[in-house]
Parts: structure tokens; C-alpha cells; sequence
């Protein structure tokens, strides 16, 4: 079970709220968040209630201020403990929604979608295991959680629009 601490202010101070388990809105705990401390298990947090907005991918640690995870201001509306995977990790993309156009399968992390797939854009894919997809090579950017299933189009998991620049399965270090 995971464990993760959500602050009103930086560097762990003011109003806190404790949390072990998914939470559409968390609203009614803090009206601001300025720093996390992640004791156990890997979390996404978001920006919006319901697990809307800007997603942020935090393993074990402290984050003593927002921008230490990468956010973009103080606001985080809901979370997501990411469950252990024990099955096999597989990715297919596709170059248009709904599974269509030319497929590619990976099995690994993929640094630069641009230098492994001729398409610079990826609207849909199919997911076994869970994997974070970025906006930007080389890990950097927007990101988007996908848990197993299918993604008919690029909104499926919260993307603005199909450019991926990069992906990374969330394993061993959770």
C-alpha cells in the first residue's frame, strides 16, 4: 500500500493531508499544494479533480516545492496510487485513431518516438502494463499516464494533441 503527503506550503510546512488510496477530488484536504513527500509507492497527481489536467508521475521521495515535480503551479486536484504489474509490458502505436494506419509494437522505452517510428504523432495505441508517455524526447514535457487498455484516440488519455515524443514503462522502481 502506498502512502503519500500533500502540503499547503513548501518544504513540508502548513496544512497537510495524508492519503493511501485514489482520490477524484482533493479539494475539500488543502486549497493549495507547494510540496509533496511520497513515502511509499509511485503516485500520478493532476491538476484538475477527476483525474484531469496536467499529470505528474512521482515515485519515492520528497518534492519540496512544485517545481521539483515539473509542475506548473500549485494546484493538484486528485491522485492516483499506480498499482504493481506482473505481467508483460507491450505498447502497439498507431499513426491514426481507432487503430488504424501503420502499427508499431514495443516491448522497451523508447527514448525518441521520432527516431523509432516514421510518425512524428501517435493517435491511438493499445497498452499492456503501465507506462507514462511523454510530450517531448528524452523523457521531458507534458506526461500521460496509461494503464492497460485501449486508447481509440489521443483525448483517451488526456492529451491536447497526438505529439509523443518519447515513453518509459513504470516497473521496478515503484
Amino acid at each position: 500500500m502506498g502512502k503519500i503527503i500533500f502540503y499547503e506550503d513548501r518544504n513540508f510546512q502548513g496544512r497537510y493531508y495524508e492519503c493511501s488510496s485514489d482520490c477524484t477530488d482533493l479539494h475539500s484536504y488543502f486549497s493549495r499544494c507547494n510540496s509533496i513527500r511520497v513515502e511509499s509507492g509511485c503516485w500520478m497527481v493532476y491538476e484538475r479533480p477527476n483525474y484531469m489536467g496536467y499529470q505528474y508521475f512521482l515515485r519515492r521521495g520528497e518534492y519540496p516545492d512544485y517545481q521539483r515535480w515539473m509542475g506548473y503551479n500549485d494546484c493538484i486536484r486528485s491522485c492516483r496510487m499506480i498499482p504493481q504489474y506482473r505481467g508483460s509490458y507491450r505498447m502497439r502505436i498507431y499513426e491514426r485513431e481507432n487503430f488504424g494506419g501503420q502499427m508499431m509494437e514495443f516491448m522497451d522505452d523508447c527514448e525518441s518516438v521520432q527516431d523509432r517510428f516514421s510518425y512524428p504523432d501517435i493517435h491511438s495505441c493499445h497498452v499492456d502494463g503501465y507506462w507514462i508517455m511523454y510530450e517531448q524526447p528524452h523523457y521531458r514535457g507534458r506526461q500521460y499516464f496509461l494503464r492497460p487498455g485501449e486508447y481509440r484516440r489521443y483525448s483517451d488519455w488526456g492529451g491536447m494533441n497526438p505529439r509523443i515524443g518519447s515513453f518509459r514503462r513504470i516497473m521496478d522502481f515503484c
